[in-house]
Formats: C-alpha cells, structure tokens, sequence
C-alpha cells in the first residue's frame, strides 16, 4: 500500500484504520522500515511515521485472510483519498507603518488586543482515590462520547482514543512516574519526525488522566479581549480558549496540520505561527492580521485604526453574506444561478438547509451503503427526510468501485479500477441492488420533482438500460414516477464527444469535475505524486466545449464548483447551476452577485 494523502499516514487516518481492523477476526499486521507491528496499534503504526509516498506491506492470516486484505486495501485507498491537504491560506498585502513580525497563517481574521504569555495554574484534590488504569479509563469515555459528536473534528478525539488504547497504556500502572515515563517514551518516537506534532496529543491525553486523579491544570485567561501567544497549545486547550474573549492566538512552535492548528481554523479564531520568539512578556494594543501574516506589537494609532477598521469590514462582509445566504443570485447582467449543495445524509442536508442552499446538487447515496446492505425500509426513511427540506434534488444513484467498495458486494480485484467496474457499470451488474434502491428513491418521492442520476456513464447504452430498469421497477410496483428526472454525471470524455445524441436520452447533466479531470489527464486522483490542477485550461475548455454543446439542463457538482477564483468564468460559459460544499454558499453568492 503506497500513501497518498499529501498530510502522510498521520493520526486521524491511522485511528480510522485501526477501527475497521477491529472489525475483523484475522490478525493484521504493518510491515514497514524493517519493522512489523500490529494493525490495532495506533501508537505503534505512528512511529513508523509514514510519510507521503511511502509504503507498506498489509499482511493479514486467518481464515477469512484474502477478503479482510480485499476490504482493507480498498478502505485504506478510500481514507487516502477522504485526507483532503490542508491548504495554505492565501496572504494579502497590507501596509503599516510599524515593523511587522511576519508568520504563517493558521486562521483567518484580524484582532487587536494586549497580549498576554501562555500561563497554567495547577490544583491538586487529596480526596481523590481511583487508580491511574481507572483514570485512563475515564478519559477513554470521555474520548468516546466525543467523537461521537457530527462535527467535523469529531476524529481528533476518536484518534487520541485510540492512541490511549495502545499497547503502551493497556497495563496497571503502579505509579504516576510509570504513567509519565510510558508518555515520554512515547513522545520521544515521534521528535524529528513528520508526525511530531502529534506529540500535544500525548501531552494532552497525560492532562487528562491526571485531571482524573486530581491533579488539574487549567490555562490563566482574562475575561477581557487578549492575543495569547504560547510555544504550542493542547487541543483540549483550544476548546477553552473559545469560550472566552479570545481576538487571537500566535504560535512559536507548530504545524499548521496539528490538532491545535485544526481546531482554532474551525473556531475562527484569528492565529499564526511563527519562526522567532517574543522576548518581553507584555504589550498593549497588539494587531494580528493573520489575513496579511503580520504581527504588529508596537502599533502606531494609525495602524491600530487600521486593523480595527479591517476587522470590521470583514465582520460585516461575512454578516453579509450571512444574512443574504436567503435571497436570490443574480448577476449585474440580470442572470440568475442557483447555488446547491453536496450532501452525504441528513445531517448534512440540514446544514445545507442553514446555509441558504437553493437545493440539493449532489446527494451521494453511498452513506446508506456502508459495511451492512441497508433495508428498503432504511434507505425510504432516509431519502424521505433529506427529500422533506427541499424542492429542488438531484440524487446520485450508488457510485462504488474504483477508489471505493461495498464488503458485501464481491467487486472482481482489477489492475485498474478506475477504469473497471464502477459507477452505473457496477449497478447494472448488482441489478438487484440497483433495483431496490431505485424503487427506495420512487416511494420516498412522494410526487415531488426528483433528479435521479446514474454516475460513470460512458456510452447511450448504459443510460438506456438504467432508465429502462427505473420504469420496470416503477411499473411493478405501480409508482408514478411522472415527476422524476434522469440525467447522467459527465466525468467520462467519451460523453462529451456524444453530447448531441445523449441530448435525445437524457433529461439534464452534472458536471463531476473531479473524475472528468481524472480521465482527460489519464492521471489517477489518488496517485502520489502525479497531480493536475482542477482549474487547467484543458479542464475549462472541457466545460466550455460541454455548455456550448447540450440544450439540457446543466450544473456542475465538482471540486471545481467551489474555487471562487473561476466562479466569474463559469457564469460566463453559461453555467447557472454549481453545487458545492455548504459553508462555501454564502460567499459563493455573494461574488455571483457581483458579476
């Protein structure tokens, strides 16, 4: 297995395999850097510390031995390409009068404040009594019920979990200074290593169990406006930095991939990194312009004018756009687009829904399909209530093979899977399956206007059979399906060079931007090292070629659909329908707006 994910085999994604390990009755091991450890061990898998590009050997025994090595070489695959890279924030220029320290932006946003230095107060409770495997424990619990949560960082606390439930800390510790030597040993891995970041992880896991056994420490925070700077923070920290009257957060040590990084990204909280240190432990009136990457700790009253002024125009653009995520997008041109979302299941559709998404562009079915075959009577209730929130849908019937697979499903082993058994090509082979949840689709339908999409199609053929089973489905069962669409995902180029005939079949498209890139560049999405840019001109010239060629209705449900930086191009071709991730739709609205 090769890693593919630009971040490395780190943490998160290691957390994730070792869970679908657990699954199997088979012992699986990892065999990398002359070394083989076991598969259930994340700290063990960690210190390998598996790199972009990098392989390992999977070696699985048991009974079951070539489909366990089958399931997880696909999963593996699948995490790779989930592990989306953490991008760069992008730095605008800035000009102020005052010397600037300049650093690495982590989060978005301006403050003004005085700074204070990271400062911990400790307390110890003598009353407490339970023992150290007891305190593990509870923290394991704590861990749980976390990462249970939807958010999207609930993964952060499942992977400390199963850090804690590594070999290392499967044992009765007789002492504390047992407990804190094991840390340390485990720290110690990871130093000069890709993965040191991961060592807050450890630190903050040590925090917790010693909270438990009454030893506490908390971080000393005002309850007025402040910029705390600290050589690195906890993640558990960050939680509680928050909470409070926090304007910004600078770092002399870190990564923007660390737990810490991630989390202050998805509280907004204003933050950077940088490469030197601050001597003097107070300043009043500190700007952090993590938009420009400038730390200005002497401030002139004109920059402090200008920092506040610039908080505030970014506070009211994102107001803005906020409170008009509702109204119509209409170009200066008087041109109407429709803004949709990419959705997984309800909860997302929901978000969606909170967003100002004009509909559903994109509802991947593959949620309902995961290591067990869902009932008809699932998949109806399911598609019912995402159906319930909007007028507008387009559902995406199931698109696995490839990158991704179904445990239930025998998919035959190919040498190139992207170009074998996948998308509508694997349903019109598993017909039973398809047939199923097609007539899920129709009973949940409840007479309203629904798109149903058939991914992969390469050929007039394929559609032809797809749609001809739909009705089959619906006739037997007696469902009027009067109000449904059926379109085709355009990612093959073979499509494109028959846009006029499949215009006599099909009743809309979908551009899937990110396969179509795939298959003009004959460039694997997941492989390692080959990469193409989204926004290439051949890509657009795809899309132009695409529009000016079909009189059905179009959108576009790619990566590429959410890069504001093209968004102006795309409207100009004609595209009056982009589908992408919901938190982009506000700001996506807006820039239409202004075209």
């Amino acid at each position: 297995m090769t890693i593919t994910s630009s971040n490395g085999f780190h943490l998160r994604p290691i957390a994730k395999f070792v869970n679908e390990v657990k699954k199997f009755d088979a012992k699986v091991t990892i065999i990398a850097s002359n070394q083989e450890v076991s598969a259930l061990q994340v700290p063990k898998i960690l210190s390998l510390a598996l790199d972009s590009g990098d392989s390992f050997e999977l070696k699985v025994e048991g009974d079951r031995a070539k489909e366990v090595s089958n399931h997880l070489s696909n999963f593996f695959k699948e995490i790779m390409a989930d592990d989306t890279k953490t991008e760069i924030a992008k730095q605008e220029d800035e000009k102020y009068q005052s010397d600037a320290i300049v650093g690495h932006t982590i989060g978005g946003g301006v403050g003004v404040a005085p700074l204070i230095r990271y400062r911990v107060k400790m307390s110890i409770d003598t009353k407490n009594s339970i023992t150290i495997k007891e305190a593990i424990d509870l923290t394991k619990e704590e861990l749980l019920e976390l990462s249970k949560s939807k958010d999207k960082n609930s993964e952060i606390f499942l992977a400390q979990r199963e850090l804690l439930s590594g070999e290392p800390f499967n044992r009765d510790f007789k002492t504390l200074d047992e407990f804190k030597s094991t840390i340390k040993e485990e720290i110690d891995k990871l130093k000069d290593t890709k993965f040191e970041s991961r060592i807050s992880d450890y630190r903050d896991l040590e925090k917790s169990v010693l909270n438990h056994l009454g030893i506490k420490s908390r971080l000393e925070l005002p309850d007025t406006p402040y910029i705390l700077v600290a050589n690195d923070l906890l993640p558990s920290e960050v939680e509680q930095i928050a909470k409070t009257a926090v304007e910004g957060v600078i770092l002399e040590n870190g990564t923007l991939m660390s737990h810490a990084s991630i989390l202050l990204r998805s509280n907004n909280i204003p933050s950077m990194i940088i490469d030197t240190k601050i001597k003097h432990e107070i300043y009043s009136d500190v700007i952090i312009d993590a938009n420009s990457g400038d730390i200005i700790l002497n401030p002139t009253n004109k920059d402090i004018r200008r920092a506040k002024e610039k908080k505030k125009r970014i506070k009211i653009e994102q107001s803005k756009s906020y409170a008009n995520r509702f109204m119509p997008t209409i170009t200066h041109s008087g041109k109407q687009v429709k803004i949709l979302a990419n959705v997984t299941d309800i909860e997302s559709a929901k978000e969606a829904k909170e967003y100002g998404a004009d509909g559903i562009g994109l509802l991947r079915t593959e949620f309902l399909f995961g290591k067990r075959k869902p009932t008809l009577d699932e998949q109806i209730e399911a598609y019912s209530k995402i159906f319930e929130l909007f007028e507008d849908i387009t559902v995406r019937t199931l698109d696995v093979g490839g990158d991704k697979s179904l445990p239930y499903i025998d998919i035959p082993k190919e040498k190139n899977p992207f170009l074998g058994i996948r998308g509508i090509r694997l349903s019109l082979r598993e017909e039973e399956l398809f047939r199923e949840q097609l007539l899920s689709i129709f009973k949940a339908h409840n007479g309203k206007k629904i798109k149903v999409m058939f991914p992969m199609v390469s050929q007039t053929e394929e559609f032809k059979k797809a749609k001809k089973i739909a009705q089959n489905v619906a006739m037997e069962y007696n469902i009027d399906i009067s109000n449904i669409l059926f379109g085709i995902m355009v990612e093959v180029p073979s499509v494109i060079l028959a846009l006029r005939v499949f215009d006599k079949e099909v009743d809309f498209y979908s551009v899937g931007t990110n396969d179509l890139t795939q298959y003009l560049f004959a460039i694997e999405r997941t492989h390692p090292t080959l990469k193409v840019d989204i926004t290439s001109p051949v890509v657009m010239s795809a899309l132009k070629i695409i529009i000016d060629n079909t009189t059905k209705p179009i959108s576009i449900c790619g990566e590429l659909a959410g890069v504001l930086e093209v968004t102006k191009e795309l409207v100009d071709m004609g595209y009056s329908s982009l589908s992408v991730s919901s938190k982009l739709i506000p700001s996506l609205k807006d820039k239409i707006r202004l075209i």
